[in-house]
């Protein structure tokens, strides 16, 4: 069985099970320091001693891990987190965006607590010469007063 293929298997066990994971607290200097990586010059969103400070609002959707990061071992070695495309950890696969929807539905605010809610809906074998997969998973990012954001994405696995 080829790498893609046990990644095909995996994925479609974990198909409508969901993960969690507390994403930390928004840190104002974090979200200035992200709209200032984004090109932003507007002092609302790039100093967080600023009366009107907002927190861009795709800051929320960059954040794959809580303040501080990640280890060396959570990463693969083209530099993707292990875990950041369902059934592909430890696979000698090619991974590549299929594209991203994002609905927001709230403000994100320096303070919020952040949760996220991931789950893999759907796995399609595509393509007629040389197969691939595309994975879809859907991400809802939630502080305590509700929902912020949903995200749904798609991952190529060749």
């Amino acid at each position: 069985m080829s790498a893609w293929e046990v990644a095909e298997e995996r994925a479609r066990a974990a198909i409508g099970r969901p993960e969690h994971r507390d994403l930390g607290v928004v840190r104002a200097e974090d979200a200035a320091e992200f709209a200032r990586s984004a090109g932003e010059t507007g002092p609302r969103l790039v100093d967080p001693g600023h009366p009107d400070f907002t927190v861009h609002p795709m800051y929320l959707v960059s954040l794959l891990r809580g303040a501080g990061g990640a280890g060396q071992e959570e990463f693969r070695p083209d530099g993707m987190y292990r875990d950041e495309v369902p059934g592909t950890d430890g696979l000698d696969v090619r991974l590549m965006a299929g594209g991203q929807e994002v609905r927001f539905s709230g403000e994100v605010r320096a303070g919020d607590r952040i949760q996220v809610r991931r789950v893999l809906t759907d796995v399609e074998r595509k393509g007629s010469g040389t197969p691939f997969l595309l994975l879809t998973v859907e991400k809802t990012y939630t502080a305590e007063r509700g929902t912020l954001v949903r995200v749904r994405e798609r991952f190529i696995v060749r």
